[in-house]
């Protein structure tokens, strides 16, 4: 007789902990699902532009999707906002004629383009670019690519040679992203602000100056500050700009129609009155 109660209690035994094994599984498999449900709310309006370039000529390769999903729906969030590109060489041969919206959707206001790198570069196609943004409505800017290791003022006057501007062309921006390497930080530093110098000189406007994000944080932020900032990051779970980013660069792998590949993404942190005063104002 006691052996048939033990052989019942281990067999309650099992039962039960199989009973609780189940249930700690649907438990989980009802928060995953939940989880999915919330991610697919929260970009919902990416994966509704995803799903709708099916089967229509103009779908996303599978492994660039999940981009265009974050991009949609961070200008999407947006909304108050307007949105531009910047372009060089490497987006080779571009049919402006084309480039008017973000995945067709999101209205292109502003382009900057790379002119020029260090003290005698120059990018191959910034004359090609230029002239075609002086025929559209967009805001046009130029941009000088830093390199910590040659002189700063020769790299000024590279700009100042390149590149002619006009009323109503945003200010020249200077690219910092390299560290030096014969150097320390603080020489780079100097070297920074003579270019910012002699570039405000030449063309009376007080220049932008882009960097990474944890790249002006970490050496730039004390001393740079007062600029208008442009502000490269791309982290995925990044949503909104900062208070001190006047411009973000929130991708590097944008879909625009004309521009074959991928193509970087900005917002400006205002609207475009905003972004009009920012330019260089025409004479009275």
């Amino acid at each position: 007789m006691k052996k048939k109660k033990v052989q019942h209690s281990k067999a309650y035994h099992v039962a039960n902990v199989k009973s609780k094994k189940w249930n700690y599984i649907a438990l989980g498999g009802t928060l995953l699902l939940l989880l999915l449900l919330a991610i697919a709310w929260h970009y919902r309006a990416g994966i509704k532009y995803y799903v709708g370039t099916w089967g229509i000529g103009r779908g996303v390769a599978s492994k660039e999707a999940k981009y265009d999903i974050r991009n949609v729906e961070i200008m999407s969030s947006h909304s108050d906002k307007i949105f531009g590109i910047d372009i060089s060489q490497y987006q080779g041969d571009i049919n402006w004629n084309e480039v008017n919206t973000i995945n067709d959707q999101f209205p292109i206001d502003f382009v900057f383009i790379r002119a020029t790198m260090g003290e005698r570069n120059v990018d191959e196609r910034f004359e090609d670019n230029w002239d075609a943004i002086a025929k559209r409505a967009n805001l046009r800017g130029a941009y000088h690519y830093f390199r910590p290791n040659e002189n700063s003022v020769k790299q000024a006057k590279n700009f100042i040679k390149a590149v002619r501007l006009e009323p109503g062309d945003l200010p020249p921006v200077l690219d910092i992203e390299e560290m030096p390497k014969h150097q320390p930080m603080d020489s780079l530093k100097v070297g920074l602000k003579r270019w910012l110098d002699e570039v405000e000189s030449h063309y009376k406007v007080r220049p932008i100056l882009y960097s990474g994000d944890k790249y002006f944080t970490d050496f730039l932020q004390r001393e740079f500050s007062d600029y208008v900032l442009w502000i490269a990051n791309y982290n995925f779970w990044v949503e909104d700009l900062k208070d001190h980013w006047d411009f973000w660069q929130f991708s590097e792998k944008g879909t625009v129609r004309g521009i074959k590949g991928n193509v970087d993404l900005n917002i400006f942190n205002g609207n475009i009155e905003e972004l009009e005063r920012l330019s260089i104002p025409f004479k009275n």
